[in-house]
């Protein structure tokens, strides 16, 4: 979810050919959750092995990543960790309308109403442990490095990014500006042919809005969190409004009598400075291909000669620049 800043940034358009050559930290929950979501069948049925078990998310992750590596663009998918405490309100009404979803999307099975199936069916995706799991192999096979954070992954992946490791965190949600993504890559889809990037540069937007970071974090508090409310009725304009007049949070709260139920600092601490893996180990491999083919072919049914192509594009560039070069 995140937080709502759609309002009062500016990303520009920005095109596939003009990421050659770099490395992109991926906030590996929020893309393998758009795959568990779109990468279904007519009814909303997600793609399965003959065994039962779904497999979009590996389907996404190797043709995709295979297309951007062919196009010299190097992913790194980093996976979230426990989350905080203060996040647990947010999970629980995520839970509540998974449930939801998933009754109406019986009840439109039901009713033999395809189209509302799958609108329903998408909302009612979830990341378990086996869906992780199987990711993380894949990558490991595929030759492609991944960091398994602390706690939440969007804050390693602009860690990582702000440390010059990476160019800019591949992620929908604002908050990799609260945690201090230097760059953010929104409609981030691995083709070739995407035209509907979005480059959100944090500087960029701090100078449009004449603010600080920290203004941004505060502003941010008050429009609401995954971590706290918010104050009812105030938007990210009302925020930057009262910003400008007032100063600090402190001051706004102060003289509009506003009631933050909950603890600031707390809040302020995950944003600026988050607990992050420093030591980190980034190595692009070369595709261990029988292995592959056992895996996705073996065990999860793939098509072997759509697999084979999409191992041949990751050999191609492994075999064409040597991994030292990669950086």
């Amino acid at each position: 979810m995140g937080v709502k800043f759609k309002d009062i940034t500016h990303p520009e358009k920005i095109e596939m050919k003009n990421l050659d050559n770099n490395v992109l930290t991926v906030d590996a929950s929020n893309l393998i959750y758009k795959f568990l979501t779109t990468m279904r069948q007519g009814d909303g049925t997600p793609l399965r092995d003959l065994n039962g078990n779904i497999t979009s998310h590996l389907n996404g992750i190797l043709f995709q990543t295979a297309t951007l590596i062919e196009q010299n663009i190097k992913p790194i998918y980093v996976f979230d960790g426990k989350a905080p405490e203060l996040k647990q309100k947010t999970q629980q009404e995520r839970i509540e309308v998974k449930k939801e979803s998933e009754q109406k999307y019986q009840e439109a099975l039901e009713l033999g109403d395809e189209a509302k199936a799958r609108k329903y069916a998408a909302r009612t995706a979830h990341l378990n442990r086996e869906i992780i799991e199987s990711s993380k192999k894949l990558l490991t096979l595929m030759g492609i490095p991944y960091v398994q954070s602390k706690t939440e992954g969007e804050a390693q992946a602009s860690y990582m990014a702000n440390q010059g490791d990476a160019w800019a965190v591949v992620s929908q949600d604002y908050d990799c500006l609260l945690f201090g993504a230097p760059r953010i890559l929104r409609n981030f889809k691995l083709t070739k042919t995407n035209t509907d990037i979005q480059l959100l540069q944090l500087q960029k937007t701090l100078d449009e809005l004449n603010l600080t970071r920290n203004q941004l974090v505060d502003i941010a508090i008050l429009v609401g969190t995954d971590f706290n409310d918010g104050i009812y009725g105030v938007g990210a304009k009302t925020a930057i409004k009262l910003m400008h007049k007032y100063g600090s949070l402190e001051s706004i709260v102060k003289n509009k009598n506003y009631d933050l139920d909950c603890d600031v600092d707390e809040i302020r601490e995950i944003f600026l400075n988050p607990d992050v893996v420093r030591n980190y180990d980034i190595e692009f491999r070369k595709p261990q291909k029988d292995k592959l083919i056992d895996f996705l072919c073996g065990e999860h049914d793939f098509d072997e000669i759509r697999t084979q192509s999409a191992i041949k594009k990751l050999q191609h560039k492994a075999a064409q620049t040597s991994l030292e070069n990669w950086f």
